[in-house]
């Protein structure tokens, strides 16, 4: 017990000081799970909304496939980009391995079916007269689609915050893509197993608090986003 609380209290410490390398660390994780949020929703999203609102074959089996996409390990989506961007791979003259570029990708495509699926459930909760209605006033496929999607903003906005918060926790992608190179590709929990290992807890509780203190902030969002659209 006193080991813990001595721990605590020199993370805290290390946090307050604002330990440069630790906060390096945060902002490399911050920067690479916005970046693939952002670009993952851009993706995602419309694809979402086709799937909810289409009637077309096949439409049925993209659910359930991103549906089940979502459970697959972090450490699948790794070895399937390595071999992919590794030297050896067929993107391999582009050395994307080992760089934020690498987490960014393997965390995309990891995030994605996730948003999807979230984004058909919004939809699917809407009442459907939403988008008959702005049929029969005049509005074209798309400007139906954009009503609708306006109308589940924030079950998407949801979807979107829980998409960040999968990928701000991940350590198989960030790890195997990025290499946890000190300064460069190194998250909060790739570096939180590297200090572990070494035995300098501080450093990883000190981590640890901060990823829960950002956790627990997107947590908040997402309950306040989920409340809102049940309004």
């Amino acid at each position: 017990m006193e080991f813990l609380s001595h721990s605590l209290r020199a993370a805290f410490a290390l946090i307050f000081a604002l330990d440069h390398e630790t906060f390096t660390i945060v902002g490399v994780s911050l920067k690479v799970s916005l970046l693939s949020t952002l670009i993952a929703s851009l993706a995602a999203v419309p694809l979402g909304a086709g799937l909810a609102l289409g009637r077309w074959p096949g439409r049925r089996l993209l659910v359930t496939l991103a549906n089940t996409l979502q459970a697959t390990p972090t450490v699948v989506i790794g070895l399937v980009v390595y071999a992919f961007i590794s030297r050896r791979g067929v993107f391999g003259a582009l050395d994307l391995l080992y760089t934020q570029e690498a987490i960014v990708i393997g965390q995309v495509i990891l995030i994605i079916p996730l948003i999807a699926s979230l984004t058909v459930a919004a939809i699917g909760g809407l009442d459907p007269r939403y988008r008959r209605t702005a049929i029969a006033l005049g509005a074209g496929p798309a400007r139906a689609a954009c009503t609708v999607l306006a109308e589940a903003r924030y079950g998407v906005l949801a979807a979107v915050i829980a998409a960040f918060g999968r990928v701000i926790a991940e350590i198989g992608i960030s790890m195997m893509l990025g290499g946890n190179i000190k300064g460069l590709t190194r998250t909060m929990t790739t570096a939180m197993a590297l200090e572990y290992d070494k035995g300098a807890f501080v450093t990883a509780v000190a981590l640890g608090l901060i990823l829960m203190a950002i956790s627990f902030g997107v947590n908040f969002i997402l309950h306040f986003c989920q409340g809102r659209g049940r309004a």
